[in-house]
């Protein structure tokens, strides 16, 4: 199995974890704006000043952090893992532009990255392919 391959759901998933457990540590929050355009009800707490995050966002980040640790235990698993990311980051990113949740702050830099998430996912889910043996 190509280590990158193996590696995609590895990294992806620990960033995941790490990110999800930081967007519960107060220190690491700041308030975020008072009125945001694609918020529906309140502000949320900023992860590292840039990202908006909430309860719900975080123990999703961590469930998905820890799917690719699964996943990356086979090339097929690791496949599909990467596809089923590229599929999620990519709602998640068309979700950005409307007002979708307050449980689930989705607008600002989430759009970027997600957007970026994707394309990354989406490389490892169809372009990458292992070299045979």
């Amino acid at each position: 199995m190509s280590a990158k391959l193996r590696g995609y759901p590895v990294v992806l998933g620990a960033l995941l974890i790490l990110f999800g457990i930081a967007g519960f540590v107060p220190m690491l929050l700041t308030p975020g704006p008072e009125v945001h355009p694609l918020a529906i009800d309140t502000p949320h707490d900023q992860l590292f000043g840039l990202f908006p995050v909430s309860a719900l966002d975080n123990v999703f980040h961590i469930l998905l952090g820890a799917w690719g640790f699964v996943a990356a235990r086979s090339r097929h698993r690791s496949v599909l893992y990467a596809r089923a990311t590229a599929g999620v980051f990519a709602l998640l990113t068309l979700l950005g532009f409307v007002p979708f949740s307050d449980a689930f702050p989705l607008y600002g830099n989430d759009i970027w990255l997600h957007a970026l998430m994707t394309l990354v996912a989406a490389y490892f889910g169809w372009v990458h392919r292992t070299p045979p043996a």
